[in-house]
């Protein structure tokens, strides 16, 4: 059984995609995203701009990763030989050389005696970034090695310390000598070393963890996570599995650490937490928790809207409304940190006509002059409330002021008049949905993108796409999916503001 720094970070992000990777059907497997293949682009992007930028002298392996056989023994010969710097190299060792230098009690304490034969056919396998040469004493002469590995995180995740230490783990086994560090290069090129004596031990334990599982055959639970499982190539399969078994972490609320307690409590299915009352539910979340979740589910076992209970639908104003209304929204670039279009359709009630305005940065240079034209236009129109959906279009305008020097009181004048829609919902309705995405929300009202498979992810891929081709066809692509995205923050608006008024006229008259 292979062990591989890949398997271990992906095991400590969900271990379910760690079973699923050794023993899943790769039929069921999605096919990869744009977005993912742009992100893996990048990392090599970055990682040459880190050997450019540090003038490293290195060497690397002949063979690829894919044959790690060969590619190991090939690092091997080149810490033997001394050289500075080895890149795209590969460790490996067998168990036996692990249970040499640390033993194996943490393991055959972890995984059924029926399994411990199996221990014997463990082979570990790292693939640092760098090794990086230094004075010292290990089995190679005066020189020993320390692992780097060159992220695109802007952090140091706690993922990519347990794999530092993994990678100085195997290392030091190798060159017989514990390296004094085990460092990470982050996006901007800064430095961390990390604290080997505390992450050496939690990755030990994290390792024997992983072997356990696949070793006994224990396939996780499902889990799902809408972030953090976005761009993973088994979302589909654990989707479908989750949606046959009604499972928990579909319902909007249910985190995974309030899942935790709701096992705990024996509410571990759909109709546990229709029987359960409102007030033992409450003892182990909290009320206005409690709350919300039977609400939700209520809402999702009849498929329909409901007004929050801890919503003053009488005495509340009502949603802003006006004769012109702007509806708002931001497609950005993560990696170039640009926001290269700033969509707003225009709502005319008083002679019905909508037309829509895109602001767009055809280079990211261009991002100030679209943000001159998006608060010239916006002046135009100075009592026309502005929606959106979400916080980061608030958060932008701040960014962009501050970046280019807008004056305080302009800023605080269009900031002034957002209203922020998401905010909205979550205050005032409850709705048969797995998530509170715009997405999500509008097409259960009703209304549907003209590109399917169009997202947020997908517009910076384009965006990214036409940077290198200049086809004008993959603006067209953005500029419609940003303008679906202004028209369904609209669409909701105008469905929230009726419901909401249905709802409280009901209410009068019952009264």
């Amino acid at each position: 059984m292979l062990i591989t720094d890949y398997l271990l970070l992906n095991y400590k992000r969900c271990n379910r995609r760690t079973f699923l990777e050794t023993y899943g059907d790769p039929q069921h497997k999605d096919p990869e995203k744009d977005f993912l293949l742009k992100l893996k682009r990048e990392n090599k992007i970055h990682f040459r701009n880190v050997i450019t930028a540090r003038s490293l002298d290195y060497q690397q392996p002949s063979s690829s990763h894919r044959d790690w056989q060969l590619n190991a023994l090939q690092t091997s010969e080149l810490m033997q030989q001394g050289v500075n710097c080895i890149a795209m190299g590969t460790l490996s060792i067998t168990f036996s050389q692990w249970q040499l230098a640390l033993g194996d009690e943490i393991f055959l304490n972890k995984i059924d005696q029926t399994h411990h034969d199996l221990l014997s056919e463990i082979v570990f396998a790292a693939t640092p970034s760098l090794l990086i040469k230094h004075p010292g004493k290990s089995r190679f002469g005066d020189w020993e090695y320390f692992p780097a590995s060159i992220k695109l995180g802007r952090k140091a995740k706690p993922e990519y310390k347990l794999i530092a230490a993994f990678h100085a783990q195997i290392l030091g086994i190798i060159q017989e000598k514990t390296p004094e560090r085990s460092q990470l290069i982050l996006r901007e090129h800064n430095d961390c070393s990390i604290n080997l004596d505390h992450w050496l031990m939690k990755m030990q334990d994290t390792v024997a963890e992983c072997f356990a599982m696949l070793a006994n055959y224990q396939e996780p639970e499902v889990f799902i996570s809408r972030q953090r499982c976005s761009l993973c190539n088994w979302y589909g399969h654990c989707h479908k599995v989750a949606k046959s078994v009604k499972h928990l972490s579909l319902i909007p609320g249910v985190t995974p650490k309030r899942y935790e307690y709701l096992q705990a409590i024996g509410v571990d299915s759909v109709e546990s937490l229709i029987s359960i009352s409102e007030a033992n539910l409450g003892e182990t979340l909290g009320y206005d928790v409690a709350r919300q979740l039977k609400q939700q589910i209520l809402s999702i076992e009849s498929d329909r809207a409901l007004v929050r209970s801890s919503f003053d639908l009488v005495n509340t104003q009502p949603i802003p409304s006006a004769a012109i209304e702007l509806y708002f929204d931001i497609e950005a670039e993560p990696e170039r940190q640009t926001d290269y279009l700033l969509g707003v359709l225009l709502v005319d009630r008083s002679t019905n006509i909508e037309q829509f305005y895109a602001f767009l940065a055809e280079s990211p240079e261009d991002e100030g002059k679209i943000w001159q034209e998006f608060l010239d236009f916006v002046a135009l129109y100075p009592d026309a409330p502005i929606f959106h959906y979400s916080e980061y279009e608030a958060d932008t305008i701040k960014r962009l002021a501050r970046l280019y020097g807008t004056p305080k009181e302009q800023k605080t004048a269009v900031l002034s008049r957002l209203v922020d829609l998401h905010h909205w919902v979550t205050k005032s309705v409850i709705l048969p949905v797995e998530s509170y995405s715009l997405k999500a929300l509008a097409n259960w009202i009703g209304f549907y993108w003209r590109e399917t498979q169009a997202s947020g992810d997908q517009s910076v891929c384009w965006y990214d796409q036409w940077l290198h081709t200049q086809d004008r066809a993959l603006l067209e692509l953005i500029l419609n999916y940003n303008e679906d995205d202004c028209r369904a923050t609209r669409f909701l608006k105008d469905w929230l503001l009726d419901f909401l008024e249905y709802q409280r006229q009901e209410l009068i008259v019952t009264k």
